[in-house]
């Protein structure tokens, strides 16, 4: 018999195909509508590979997987899967960086220019006032051009972030744990303590994973620091920023606005007070939503798994295991 992976069918229909695809020739591919059903249990029991898209993988998941080798995220933040509990029983936990860089960054840089172009509002005001006889007209926009962008977090999505500001004329600087030398170098970056960015950037961008540090690292006090006219933008995780600090920023003025593609809870709810606000571009959780990307996740993934199969070590094991299983 075949080893088993079981895929989580949180994606589109195209996705799966591509990875039964891929994995049909050294694996028996199943896709589980349903998770933690008794149905789903039963057939972890016999689990080598397991690929997440947004769901947890905990201590209590692990215990009916006694064979499983592998926890695939689907993408980079794995924030969801208990990390130390796979490193004790020896379960690589991989995950997609690199791949998707250039699709966030992308988005990031769409946020920017719809909200320094304020692109929401001009698309209704040309569907229901531009054709009108006694039309306003809408107030000047700004250039992105010599304007400053701080970006929180300069690893692989963030500089690719900066690469694109950079052609757009911004000035560079940034906030992170290590220096970003290569940046400093090609693009003229300038590192900067947080509140120092937050004080002098038109634009923050943040693009740093979801961990016990980074929880709330933009909250009430930090979101004072910036300039009124400021923006933030979040393609990271939702919980980085306090949710409730920004509404506040945002119905008090504290800020011009914000453009978010990451919530505290996905989908965000209806009834949060973010879909009311004029302020506000919101897009739900796309920043690796392209077709070319998808499909290079997918074969990153397929390539750890298939490793894994073949008693080899994947090779995108995420920073927490390494030095600690087999490489």
């Amino acid at each position: 018999m075949k080893p088993k992976v079981i895929i989580s069918t949180g994606m589109r229909n195209r996705i799966l195909r591509r990875f039964e695809d891929l994995l049909n020739d050294v694996a028996e591919v199943k896709f589980i509508p349903s998770w933690k059903t008794e149905q789903f249990f039963e057939e972890l029991k016999d689990a080598v590979a397991l690929v997440v898209f947004h769901e947890y993988v905990d201590k209590n998941l692990l215990e009916h997987a006694p064979k499983l080798k592998i926890v695939s995220r689907f993408g980079v933040g794995y924030d969801r899967v208990d990390v130390e509990a796979c490193t004790e029983r020896g379960i690589y936990v991989t995950n997609t960086p690199g791949v998707l860089s250039r699709a966030v960054a992308e988005l990031t840089m769409a946020l920017m220019l719809a909200l320094s172009r304020k692109l929401c509002v001009a698309d209704q005001y040309v569907r229901t006032e531009w054709g009108k006889p006694n039309r306003e007209l809408l107030p000047l926009r700004e250039d992105l051009a010599d304007k400053t962008l701080g970006i929180i977090g300069l690893g692989r999505i963030g500089y690719e972030v900066a690469r694109r500001a950079k052609a757009f004329d911004m000035n560079l600087v940034y906030y992170d744990k290590v220096r970003n030398e290569k940046a400093e170098k090609e693009l003229d970056a300038r590192f900067m303590p947080l509140d120092d960015l937050l004080s002098r950037s038109d634009f923050v961008t943040i693009h740093v994973p979801l961990t016990p540090e980074t929880a709330k690292l933009i909250g009430a006090k930090e979101l004072r620091c910036m300039k009124k006219a400021a923006y933030i933008i979040n393609t990271s995780r939702g919980p980085v920023i306090d949710e409730q600090a920004l509404c506040r920023a945002l119905k008090e003025g504290w800020i011009a606005g914000v453009g978010l593609d990451v919530y505290t809870v996905e989908p965000l709810p209806l009834d949060s007070p973010l879909v009311k606000m004029g302020n506000v571009v919101l897009t739900p959780h796309m920043g690796t939503h392209t077709v070319e990307t998808r499909h290079r996740m997918v074969s990153t993934i397929v390539e750890d798994i298939r490793k894994v199969l073949k008693g080899k070590a994947p090779s995108r094991i995420v920073p927490e295991q390494k030095g600690r299983l087999p490489s």
